[in-house]
């Protein structure tokens, strides 16, 4: 049976507190990519209350996809935005939730994430990880960023690290590692990179802007 939504909110508030409750569920994150980075990120979000989220791919989910990212077999084919709004709405039913198909370029990137607070770019593409970090930087002052660089292969997890670059702008991972040059990505160091930025997230939410 899925809870009322005065039940819910009542359980995020006595996990949190009120406080950190309406700093949560009164901002809006975007997350642009979601693949193993962005789907994990998008479910930690939506677990711990994340009042909006913004949830950006034009990509479809594929069967050499679902050892890491959060879509299920029967998925497979599905436009990843729709598919991860169905996998959220079962896990936090109260959550608002925008699914945009469609690629994130130069010309629609300030349009498509002007409400955001807090941006998570979690693409694949170094180009595009470019693009959208200078573009945020440079276009929309309001808004935090928090990206990620390295997080490919078996190595220890002990390097994958949260840094804050400038006053809006932090990055996570190893800022090392290549996909070209290790075995590819394995699910639980993406995981683990994907819960760098959600926390980020959360602790900027929180006025915690020290890593």
């Amino acid at each position: 049976m899925i809870p009322s939504k005065k039940e819910w909110t009542d359980a995020l508030i006595a996990r949190h507190g009120a406080t950190l409750y309406k700093q949560f569920s009164s901002a809006t994150v975007a997350i642009c990519g979601l693949g193993g980075l962005g789907s994990n990120i998008a479910v930690a979000l939506a677990r711990v209350g994340i009042g909006k989220l913004l949830l950006i791919d034009f990509d479809r989910v594929d069967i050499t996809n679902l050892h890491r990212q959060q879509y299920k077999a029967n998925q497979i084919g599905s436009y990843k935005a729709d598919a991860l709004v169905e996998n959220l709405l079962e896990i936090a039913p109260y959550t608002e939730l925008q699914a945009v198909t469609a690629k994130i370029t130069e010309e629609n990137f300030a349009r498509l994430l002007k409400d955001a607070d807090i941006v998570c770019e979690a693409f694949d593409d170094a180009e595009c990880k470019a693009m959208i970090v200078n573009g945020v930087l440079e276009q929309l002052p309001q808004c935090y960023l928090v990206a990620a660089s390295g997080m490919a292969g078996i190595d220890t997890p002990n390097t994958i690290k949260t840094r804050k670059v400038t006053k809006r702008f932090y990055l996570c991972g190893d800022e090392v590692s290549d996909v070209a040059n290790t075995i590819g990505l394995v699910a639980p160091r993406v995981m683990l990179c994907a819960a760098h930025q959600a926390h980020t997230v959360l602790r900027i939410l929180a006025g915690k802007y020290e890593v």
